[in-house]
């Protein structure tokens, strides 16, 4: 019975002297100060957890179509993705390496499924720099295309996303013509 006492007395210590460092401002939140081992751990099981539970969502038929990637990729382009994350031939942004986590190079993430793709870029992670782009209005079938375009992006060429994320160039416009004359004034 002493030793579970004892136990009981343990964890209420070891709680106390958590909340005093936490919560009394002794753990800096600071972007330059580096996460202790256990605390970074813990945010990456808490992480990976969650997007294994929430990831439910089935990826369109289409997900692996041409189309759908090079969709992907105009959205990854408009909603901004490569100024914190890069792309082919697009350096990512100097700010971008003032958050903390790093954001992931992208190609290093393509083990993950669609479902977890869409659902990352939808929900975005809290504490982490990565938005909602829910939240910021995208449309699902914008967001599965923009997932399909990770999936590829290993084997997409500077060349190719050049292609695919250029503004088509506008015609030539007539050239303007001169105003008419007004008409005179009968003073």
């Amino acid at each position: 019975m002493r030793f579970l006492a004892l136990i009981g007395a343990l964890a209420i210590i070891f709680g106390i002297g958590g909340a005093v460092f936490f919560l009394g401002g002794f753990y800096s939140v600071a972007g330059t100060a580096e996460d202790p081992g256990i605390v970074r751990w813990a945010l990456i099981q808490v992480r990976t957890a969650s997007i294994n539970r929430h990831a439910t969502d089935q990826p369109p038929a289409n997900i692996n179509d041409a189309q759908m990637v090079q969709a992907g990729a105009k959205a990854f382009d408009k909603h901004g993705c490569a100024n914190c994350h890069g792309a082919p031939g697009v350096p990512w942004q100097k700010y971008s390496e003032g958050l903390h986590p790093d954001p992931p190079d992208l190609k290093e993430v393509v083990d993950h499924t669609p479902a977890q793709l869409f659902w990352v870029i939808k929900n975005g992670i809290n504490m982490t720099g990565m938005p909602s782009f829910a939240l910021a209005d995208a449309k699902d079938e914008e967001i599965w295309a923009i997932a399909a375009f990770i999936k590829k992006l290993p084997t997409v060429s500077e060349a190719d996303y050049k292609a695919w994320t250029s503004k088509p160039s506008a015609a030539a416009a007539p050239a303007p013509q001169p105003a008419p004359n007004p008409p005179a004034s009968n003073n």
